[in-house]
C-alpha cells in the first residue's frame, strides 16, 4: 500500500469517526421520541379507552389517522429538508410533533382524539426519511447498512424502553387532578419540543459546512459524495408523477410495507394483546418490552453483516419471512403467554433487521435529484398500508371476532409478497447492471 494510499484511509477513518459520533447518537435520540410519541397511544389506551368510551374499532380508526396525515405531508415534508436545509426542518419538525403529543393530554372524546392523532401525523411527517436523507449526505455507501440499522434501532429501543416508562406513567394517575394517560402524553411530549431547539445548535446541513471537520477532511468527504451521486443509478432523475409510476418504485414501496405493518400494528394492538392474558399494566408493559430488546440487538448485528458481506438483497428479504413465519405460527400458539412472545418476538426482529439493508438498497437504486422525493414515497406508502390500512383491520377484526390474532393474518401474506417482489426486482437490478457493464 502506498504512502498516499494509506494518507486517505487515514483520512476516511478519522473524518467518519467524527460524522458518526457527531450525527448519530443525537439523530437516534431524536428518533427515539418521535417513535415514543407515536406508539404512546397504544399504553394510554390502557386507560384512556374506557375514559373516552371507545371501542376497539374506534381506538383502531384513531391510532391509524397518523398514518393518513403522514402520508399526505411526508413528500412535501422532505422536498421542504431538501430545499430549506436539514438543520431548521427537522428542528420544526420536532417542535410542532412535541407540541401536539402534549397537546393529546387534553382530548375529551373520540372526535377530538381523531383530530389530535391526524394532526400529529402531519406534525410528524418527514422526520424519518428527512433523517435518512440526511444521513445519505454524509454517509458513504459502504457505511450505510449498519448506520441505518444503527440509527433505526431507536424503533425497537423506543418500545423496549417506553413500554416500562408508559406503564410507569400511568401510575401518576390523580396527580394534580390528571389521568395516569394524560400524564404520559405530556411528560413524554415536552421534551421532544428541547430537542428540536437543540438541532439548531448540532445539526449542520452539508458536509462542505461542517467547521467541526478539518478542511481536509470536510474536501475528501464532499468528492466522496459527490462521485458516489454521480454514479448510475436504477432509478434516474424523474418528476413526482414519473416516479409515483415508476415500477422499482413501487415495488420498493410495497416491500417495506411488510415490515412497516408488522411495527405499526404489533406498536399499538400489542399492549392489549399482552393484557388480554390476564397481566396487569405493570406486567404488560414488562413483557411487551421483551420482543424489542432482542429485536434491538439482532437489527444492528444484521446490518452489520450487510456490510460486510456487501449484500443488500437476502439480507431484506430473510427478514420478512422471519415476520410472514411469525404470523403464520401466532394462530397456533393458543392461550399460552409464552408462545405467543416467542411468535412476536420473531415478527418484530424480522420488521427491524429488515430496515438497515433495505434503507440502504434503497438509496443505492435512486438517483441524488429522486432521493428526497423517492425516500418519502416510500416510506409514506408503506406506513399508509402498514399503519393507516393494517391497524386499523386489527380493530375491525378484533370487534367482531373477539380475535387479534385473525386480525394479524393477513400480515403473513403482506411480508412473504414483500419478500418475493425484493428478491425478483433485486435480482433484475442485478442483470441490468451487469448486462450494462459489458456494453462497450
Amino acid at each position: 500500500m502506498t504512502a498516499a494510499r494509506t494518507e486517505i484511509d487515514q483520512i476516511e477513518k478519522v473524518t467518519m469517526r467524527r460524522v458518526i459520533l457527531r450525527l448519530v447518537p443525537f439523530l437516534m435520540i431524536c428518533y427515539f421520541f418521535a417513535l415514543l410519541d407515536r406508539v404512546n397511544v397504544g399504553f394510554a389506551a390502557l386507560q384512556m379507552n374506557k375514559d373516552l368510551g371507545l371501542t376497539p374499532a374506534m381506538f383502531g380508526f384513531a391510532a391509524s389517522l397518523f398514518f393518513v396525515s403522514y402520508f399526505l405531508v411526508e413528500v412535501p415534508s422532505n422536498l421542504a429538508l431538501q430545499k430549506v436545509g436539514a438543520r431548521r426542518w427537522i428542528a420544526r419538525i420536532m417542535i410542532t410533533w412535541g407540541l401536539v403529543t402534549a397537546c393529546m393530554a387534553f382530548v375529551v372524546g373520540p372526535y377530538s382524539l381523531y383530530a389530535m392523532r391526524f394532526i400529529l401525523g402531519a406534525a410528524e411527517a418527514g422526520f424519518f426519511p428527512g433523517a435518512i436523507l440526511y444521513l445519505t449526505y454524509w454517509l458513504p455507501s459502504q457505511y450505510r447498512a449498519r448506520i441505518l440499522a444503527t440509527f433505526t434501532v431507536s424503533i425497537p429501543l423506543a418500545t423496549f424502553l417506553g413500554s416500562p416508562l408508559s406503564v410507569g406513567l400511568l401510575e401518576l394517575d390523580g396527580a394534580l387532578g390528571l389521568r395516569g394517560w394524560q400524564w404520559l402524553f405530556i411528560l413524554e411530549g415536552l421534551p421532544t419540543v428541547l430537542l428540536g431547539l437543540a438541532c439548531l445548535f448540532v445539526l449542520t446541513d452539508k458536509p462542505a459546512q461542517a467547521s467541526w471537520l478539518t478542511l481536509e477532511q470536510r474536501e475528501w468527504l464532499t468528492r466522496r459524495m459527490e462521485a458516489e451521486a454521480a454514479a448510475r443509478k436504477p432509478v434516474g432523475h424523474l418528476t413526482l408523477w414519473q416516479l409515483a409510476t415508476n415500477k422499482h418504485f413501487l415495488v420498493m414501496a410495497l416491500v417495506c410495507s411488510g415490515a412497516s405493518a408488522t411495527g405499526s400494528v404489533l406498536s399499538v394492538w400489542q399492549p392489549q394483546l399482552l393484557k388480554s392474558f390476564g397481566l396487569s399494566n405493570l406486567q404488560t408493559g414488562f413483557v411487551n418490552a421483551i420482543p424489542y430488546g432482542i429485536a434491538t440487538v439482532l437489527m444492528v448485528l444484521w446490518g452489520r453483516h450487510s456490510d460486510r458481506t456487501g449484500e443488500r438483497r437476502w439480507h431484506t428479504a430473510i427478514p420478512l419471512l422471519f415476520a410472514a413465519g411469525g404470523f403464520a405460527a401466532l394462530g397456533m400458539t393458543g392461550t399460552a403467554v409464552a408462545p405467543t412472545i416467542v411468535m412476536v418476538t420473531f415478527c418484530l426482529v424480522g420488521a427491524y433487521a429488515f430496515k438497515g439493508p433495505f434503507w440502504a438498497l434503497s438509496a443505492s437504486w435512486l438517483s441524488a435529484s429522486t432521493l428526497a422525493a423517492g425516500l418519502a414515497g416510500i416510506n409514506a406508502i408503506s406506513n399508509l398500508i402498514g399503519g393507516g390500512l393494517m391497524v386499523n383491520v386489527v380493530g375491525v377484526v378484533k370487534e367482531r371476532t373477539g380475535s387479534f390474532v385473525l386480525g394479524m393474518l393477513p400480515l403473513a401474506l403482506l411480508c412473504a409478497v414483500a419478500a418475493a417482489c425484493v428478491l425478483v426486482l433485486g435480482r433484475n437490478v442485478a442483470r441490468a447492471a451487469e448486462m450494462a457493464a459489458v456494453k462497450p
